[in-house]
């Protein structure tokens, strides 16, 4: 796993970068945003680690730059904003999690195997932002999704990872991509974090439900 940790503050950085060390089998490090773009290309990160807080661009610029030139990187956002735009921007620009500062070196390296196994990892508060979506009147129509893939997307929406979701609904992780593929598609998305934020928009799935 090659991984890139983009954040200005010295300090937190390198704790990142210790604490991923001996899951990770190269470690970029970058503290702007212009510095991580220009070393995507070469470092070529399985997984993004982004701050918002960047001293010259948003972070959310580095998303967007990644999700575009690097498609199978999986990105994770790690900041101290915790406020509903930073979250849904992010998420659209194409992060696929959304954690903290605060949590503990442990809680990173577990969000960041999540992140891998096809999951969301998001901070409660953070998916608490997500989920208070589904709370809001209907903006739209629903976007033609299956029962199964409402099944699916509301799995995801809680964190599960792809083989967590076959194995709970009795469907095999080739089905499971399938109907990740074809959600994707009908949401306009490319990540399952964009897609759980899309269909709370959209009031697509049902609270408290995993199908």
């Amino acid at each position: 796993m090659r991984v890139m940790i983009v954040e200005d503050d010295r300090a937190i950085r390198e704790r990142f970068a210790h604490a991923m060390a001996p899951h990770a089998t190269f470690i970029e490090q970058a503290q702007t945003a212009r510095q991580a773009i220009a070393r995507l290309a070469i470092a070529q990160p399985d997984v993004l680690l982004v701050d918002l807080g960047l001293p010259d661009l948003h972070g959310t610029e580095v998303i967007r730059q990644a999700a575009r030139a690097l498609p199978k990187c999986d990105i994770m956002v790690i900041t101290v904003f915790a406020d509903g735009r930073s979250v849904l921007e992010s998420i659209e620009a194409g992060a696929c999690g959304y954690i903290l500062k605060d949590c503990s070196d442990a809680e990173l390296v577990a969000n960041v195997a999540q992140l891998r196994a096809g999951g969301a990892p998001m901070s409660p508060g953070i998916a608490r932002i997500v989920l208070s979506r589904l709370r809001k009147p209907p903006r739209c129509e629903d976007a033609g999704l299956s029962p199964r893939e409402v099944d699916v997307l509301n799995m995801l929406s809680r964190g599960y990872g792809y083989a967590e979701v076959g194995e709970r609904l009795g469907i095999s992780l080739h089905t499971v991509s399938s109907h990740i593929k074809n959600m994707y598609r009908k949401l306009a998305v490319h990540s399952a974090a964009a897609a759980v934020a899309r269909a709370a928009e959209l009031k697509v799935l049902r609270p408290g439900s995993e199908g």
